[in-house]
């Protein structure tokens, strides 16, 4: 059996528990592509599972690989396989929230968790999308459906999620507001943001109201945001809590006071992928990536990512 390179942990813990190791090479199943990894990206959960929390109670104990943002090739099919063929640049969010295993060269998973990569980005640009996109797609379109005129609020706008989510609720034609650190407030209103609220400098309650939708991707693990956020929604108003879900004391609260407030969980979708395909190569959607990092500093990536202070997204270059 052919072997690859991976990046795996033998227990839950920091950083320092990944480390390269070589393991089997997949083989796809009828309905599945095998993609050579070019690209991964890295998004919080990663960093959340490494530590046993997040995905960790799907995957169950270590050792596994990692990640779940893949950009690649297409170099095999399964029978059935009808929308990909071999050579084919594509891009997707395979399995979520099964393991994946994006963090090494080659996954398998079924043709139609994956879309044609766009145009106009490379491999690392692509791999920096899936998860971050489909989770900011999914919250806007599918659960908030959102309308033009409609004002929602983006807390940590600058991040993965964030930047996207800045983006789309704009393309929806929404009055966006985001909270990040005013040094990025330039760059966010660049994306589209219609007002930024430093949330170092000022309590957001205090000076935003009357949303529509909260786009909470900072959670009440973090000085309460979502329970806050309560207080800027007008009356019908939807807070989605993304990172760590609603309690059921929210979810009261919530009704009380004629509001409504909910958990999300991503999902893979290659057709929301082919429409953001387009909307990228079109110019309506950017990308940011702050840095590459090699497959093998997946462990320094982790590290930058713990920090808390990422714009946009890292990603581990899998290819030589």
């Amino acid at each position: 059996m052919t072997a690859m390179r991976a990046i795996s942990q033998d227990a839950f813990g920091g950083p320092e528990v990944l480390h390269p190791v070589r393991v089997p090479r997949p083989e796809p199943l009828p309905t599945e592509v095998l993609v050579r990894v070019v690209s991964a990206g890295v998004n919080p959960v990663d960093a959340k599972t490494r530590a046993g929390a997040g995905m960790a109670g799907v995957l169950g104990e270590p050792p596994f690989v990692l990640g779940w943002d893949v950009s690649g090739v297409v170099e095999e099919l399964g029978f059935g396989v009808h929308t990909l063929d071999v050579g084919d640049e594509v891009y997707g969010m395979p399995w979520f929230p099964r393991q994946a295993g994006a963090y090494a060269e080659y996954v398998t998973a079924p043709s139609r968790q994956f879309a044609s990569k766009p145009r106009s980005l490379d491999h690392d640009e692509a791999a920096a999308v899936p998860l971050a996109v489909l989770t900011a797609w999914q919250v806007l379109v599918d659960t908030a459906g959102v309308r033009p005129r409609q004002r929602v609020l983006v807390h940590a706008a600058s991040g993965g999620v964030g930047h996207f989510a800045v983006q789309i609720a704009k393309h929806l034609g929404a009055y966006v507001i985001g909270t990040a650190r005013e040094a990025k407030h330039d760059w966010l209103r660049e994306l589209g943001a219609d007002e930024v609220v430093d949330y170092t400098a000022v309590r957001f309650e205090d000076v935003v109201g009357d949303v529509d939708l909260v786009v909470d991707l900072v959670g009440d693990g973090h000085d309460a945001t979502s329970t806050r956020s309560l207080d800027v929604l007008r009356p019908g108003g939807l807070l989605v809590a993304v990172p760590s879900g609603v309690s059921p004391d929210l979810v009261g609260r919530a009704a009380e006071r004629g509001l409504r407030a909910t958990g999300f969980l991503v999902e893979p979708d290659g057709a929301a992928l082919t429409r953001v395909g387009e909307l990228i190569d079109g110019g309506h959607l950017t990308v940011e990536v702050e840095e590459v990092f090699p497959l093998e500093r997946a462990a320094e990536a982790h590290e930058r990512l713990g920090e808390g202070r990422t714009r946009g997204k890292l990603v581990l270059r899998v290819a030589s």
